[in-house]
């Protein structure tokens, strides 16, 4: 989740654990620690300039659940030998670090991106997709509890405002986790006649609302694309097919940058050649025909695809993030959560 989600968050998990004078400095403390994880983007960009490298270790070591158990032990001893307050209550303070930390990965799980939770095993980063990486009725709830308990700390409103924002979030993702399951049971309906009942797929909302939902189903030689309003769409699912070049995919598949990305993406990329390079996009983030995340990672050379150093591509026109994309994107998604297109539009 973006920064302020994951700030918010630590310092409402943190000052709801410790006692009431201690309340401020738990949240800057939570909003410290929650935030401390995403700081593995610095040592990675500092050790390679490999773009797939830098993209796959990030929500790496930072956010497993089988080292921030340890790190959270070693920051509270160290605080609790100083003094201070963590001394004063130290498991009160114990939990407030823990909750902190922890926290922060099993949010990102929620996003589409990756998270490797059980780092060091080789096991493929969760993606609960129910989410958008920023999402304002997910963070508001949060952020209203931190500013109760920072007026009145001392208050018996500062923890009662600090539990239900984290009820409320809670809800919300809980929310979000419901809505997706209706668009899956969507997506079987309609991509079974299709002959795709059994393709690999995802789902994923729309940005900044859990209302529009965005399906990829991949196919043989590319991948179709759909949309659901869980408000208003009744109609069975349309996806529209999109194109990828799987051949050279498949004969450029050995190469360490694609088994990585493979890996990593769960298989859900575009293979496009672009003049004489062959680039892979991310189907997971940005919607057509921009994503976020494109690699040149082969070259044609003698008719055939030799695999290069990854180069990052930029996401190029047409999409949401090309310039002044944002906002009629936005209004496009804003129209298309009210409004059920007609049939055979």
């Amino acid at each position: 989740m973006d920064s302020l989600s994951q700030i918010v968050l630590g310092g409402a998990v943190a000052a709801a654990c410790v006692p009431a004078p201690h309340r401020r400095a738990a949240l800057l403390a939570g909003a410290a620690l929650g935030t401390l994880p995403d700081l593995d983007g610095l040592p990675v960009a500092l050790l390679t300039a490999d773009p797939v490298l830098r993209m796959t270790w990030h929500r790496g070591p930072s956010h497993s659940l089988l080292v921030l158990p340890f790190a959270a032990w070693a920051i509270w001893a160290w605080h609790r030998r100083r003094g201070a307050r963590v001394a004063q209550a130290p498991r009160a303070w114990f939990w407030a670090i823990f909750l902190a930390l922890i926290t922060h990965p099993m949010l990102d799980a929620f996003t589409v991106y990756g998270t490797q939770l059980w780092w060091p095993l080789p096991v493929r980063p969760a993606m609960g997709s129910s989410v958008f990486i920023i999402d304002p009725l997910y963070t508001v709830w949060l952020l209203l509890a931190c500013i109760v308990a920072w007026a009145v700390p001392r208050r018996p409103l500062a923890r009662g405002a600090l539990l239900a924002g984290l009820a409320l979030s809670c809800g919300y993702l809980a929310w979000s986790v419901a809505a997706k399951a209706m668009v899956e049971r969507a997506a079987d309906a309609a991509l079974a006649p299709l002959g795709l009942a059994g393709a690999p797929r995802f789902s994923v909302p729309m940005p900044f609302n859990t209302l529009l939902w965005r399906v990829v189903a991949m196919t043989p030689d590319g991948y179709v694309v759909g949309d659901r309003s869980v408000l208003v769409d009744r109609a069975p699912m349309r996806f529209t097919h999109h194109a990828s070049d799987t051949a050279a995919l498949a004969e450029v598949a050995g190469a360490p940058a694609v088994r990585r990305l493979n890996w990593f993406n769960h298989g859900f990329m575009r293979a496009q050649a672009r003049g004489d390079a062959l680039v892979l996009s991310d189907l997971r983030m940005g919607l057509e025909p921009a994503y976020t995340f494109n690699f040149a990672v082969a070259a044609r050379a003698g008719g055939r695809w030799r695999p290069i150093a990854p180069q990052a591509v930029p996401a190029g026109e047409g999409g949401i993030l090309s310039p002044g994309g944002l906002a009629p994107a936005w209004r496009a998604i804003w129209r298309r959560i009210w409004h059920e297109p007609a049939v055979g539009s």
